[in-house]
């Protein structure tokens, strides 16, 4: 297997680990947005969060969790904490290995997100109830 993390988990490849148990490893990210960004990882392989079992999910949750709380606590500039996981390719998925950011933040730390043009642009009631709609037949497809 190609993937980064897993040779990271193999000992293959070094990394700045700052917490690890039975599941997940929390390591520094090593394109960081502001120092202390750290990226959990589970230990089990899967490319995707649909592939990720809701368990493991749970577990990198609360590392994430834990992980935040050390943030604020550490002698490094953190006001606020995001929580970041992009799920494929499209959404920004660099690696393979489904993994979740916990990015320390204050003000001007000159990230953020960026929106469309038309996000300013409100949809309809109608073209809401529409959308919830097909997501609740998929819903039932499951």
């Amino acid at each position: 297997m190609d993937c980064v993390f897993c040779k990271i988990l193999s000992g293959e490849l070094p990394s700045s680990v700052v917490y690890e148990d039975d599941a997940v490893l929390a390591l520094l990210d090593i394109q960081p947005v502001n120092p202390g960004h750290t990226l959990v990882i589970p230990k089990q392989h899967s490319e995707l969060l649909t592939d990720t079992p809701p368990e493991m999910l749970g577990k990198m949750m609360a590392a994430a969790q834990r992980m935040a709380e050390v943030l604020r606590l550490a002698d490094l500039r953190c006001d606020g904490v995001n929580l970041f996981l992009a799920d494929g390719e499209a959404a920004g998925q660099e690696v393979p290995h489904v993994h979740l950011h916990v990015i320390p933040r204050f003000p001007g730390d000159g990230f953020g997100l960026r929106f469309g043009a038309d996000y300013s642009k409100l949809p309809t009631r109608q073209t809401l109830d529409k959308t919830a709609a097909l997501l609740r037949t998929s819903l039932a497809l499951d």
